[in-house]
């Protein structure tokens, strides 16, 4: 049985300078792998009593994927690169410096370990062998440009639990469910609402769809983003989230909330199914826990970040969470009161 969301508490918070765009957790641990706005790869153990942080490697740019399988390391970043280092042995494998045209948005590993998934401005979605880093297929679904004629951006992709499909979203709310053997499509979702055009005061878009995520069933697909924004300089709309039957097309549920604003930069369901988590945020972040059976909120959180990206534990009890200014841990199996006693104690 997954966590309980009421009982959410606090165990750690570790400042850093800059923007941690992403990580990726080791499983049965709190060693986690992240990726800098100062271009440098990392390393902690989250659960170590003192935290600290060691440099592996760095690219040319923001470092906004990173993902393992085994004792690879891949990375990507703007500076259009992927990079395949070996974390045992503690050195570059291979650096692909033409992985794609445009940012590299993400890098996914399936669940059996074989295929790094990435995905770039290019609007490609590219498979490559995680063993010898060759490109198995590239696939290609979403268009350059936006309706008014403006770059697009594919922000986001993800791989179903049963690794047979993935799911990528770009920046008008178009969705393309992959057959991952074959490359071929199976299924296109619209969701509008995540995109918003201001045509009179900046000509400009914003929004887009920023977090994807299988149930555990492979049966519907998580949609995370913002609602229609008023200004387009700011992310004043609400943190939104749909729930799709992506074979139909049909929205199941419709999350709005009305306190917190700002892009669902991270979606994942718990292992039993039993909630779904968004995170991410505008100026400050948020957790927000919602029943994916009754289309209600379960509970919210201010997570004092705005939250990037975010691992769960095997028993969907502690959050291992990368954002900006720093990581956090927070647990729903009562860790965090203990740390809590321990802080009171040490006061005094």
């Amino acid at each position: 049985m997954a966590g309980d969301p009421l009982q959410l508490k606090t165990v750690k918070r570790i400042p850093r300078d800059g923007t941690l765009y992403c990580m990726t957790r080791v499983p049965e641990s709190g060693r986690v792998f992240f990726g800098s706005s100062d271009f440098g790869v990392y390393e902690a153990d989250l659960n170590a009593e003192k935290v600290e942080s060691k440099k592996l490697y760095a690219h040319r740019s923001y470092v906004t994927g990173v993902a393992k399988s085994g004792d690879v390391l891949v990375s990507g970043g703007w500076d259009r690169s992927l990079v395949w280092w070996d974390v045992k042995a503690g050195k570059e494998i291979r650096r692909n410096e033409k992985a794609h045209a445009k940012w590299v948005r993400g890098v996914e590993v399936s669940p059996d370990g074989a295929l790094f998934a990435s995905i770039a401005d290019d609007m490609f979605l590219r498979l490559w062998d995680a063993k010898t880093g060759d490109l198995v297929r590239e696939m290609k679904g979403h268009e350059e440009f936006t309706p008014q004629h403006f770059p697009s951006m594919l922000y986001v992709a993800t791989f179903s639990p049963d690794g047979k499909l993935i799911a990528s979203g770009d920046r008008v709310g178009h969705i393309v469910v992959w057959e991952v053997a074959s490359g071929k499509q199976v299924a296109t979702l619209e969701s509008p609402e995540n995109y918003t055009w201001d045509a009179r005061q900046r000509r400009r878009s914003i929004g887009g769809v920023r977090s994807l995520a299988f149930s555990p069933d492979d049966k519907l697909l998580a949609v995370g983003g913002v609602a229609k924004i008023n200004n387009v300089d700011g992310l004043g709309g609400k943190a939104l989230v749909h729930i799709y039957d992506w074979k139909t097309g049909k929205t199941i549920h419709r999350f709005a909330h009305d306190k917190h604003k700002g892009l669902v930069e991270h979606l994942a369901y718990s292992h039993d199914g039993q909630w779904l988590l968004g995170a991410g945020g505008a100026g400050g972040g948020f957790l927000l826990f919602m029943n994916p059976k009754d289309g209600k909120f379960l509970s919210d959180e201010n997570a004092k970040m705005h939250v990037h990206r975010y691992a769960l534990d095997e028993k969907s009890e502690k959050i291992y969470a990368v954002g900006y200014g720093g990581l956090a841990v927070w647990a729903m199996n009562g860790e965090g009161m203990k740390e809590e006693r321990k802080k009171r104690r040490r006061r005094k």
